[in-house]
């Protein structure tokens, strides 16, 4: 089950409170009473870590995976020279 910061913009009380995804968020502060307390935006509890795929794609930092043999061939083929569709079949436009 997650864990939400709360915090009442009126009095300021801070408070983390364990509930289901699904249960309504909560609005009145349990010190002073009042209609202001709200969900914060704060930062994720855990970490993943292993050989996943968040491990190994894009790790070199480019940002894509390589192109494959075909579309590096339709890219420079010299016959057109813009790269479309009639360079990656191997016909003339």
């Amino acid at each position: 089950m997650p864990i939400y910061e709360y915090r009442c913009s009126s009095c300021g009380v801070q408070k983390d409170v364990m509930q289901k995804i699904s249960d309504a968020q909560l609005t009145d502060c349990p010190e002073c009473g009042k209609p202001t307390f709200s969900k914060q935006l704060s930062a994720a509890g855990f970490q993943l870590k292993g050989s996943g795929w968040y491990a190994t794609d894009f790790k070199s930092g480019g940002g894509k995976p390589a192109e494959t043999p075909k579309a590096a061939e339709a890219t420079t083929d010299s016959s057109c020279g813009t790269g479309c569709a009639c360079a990656a079949s191997g016909g003339d436009a």
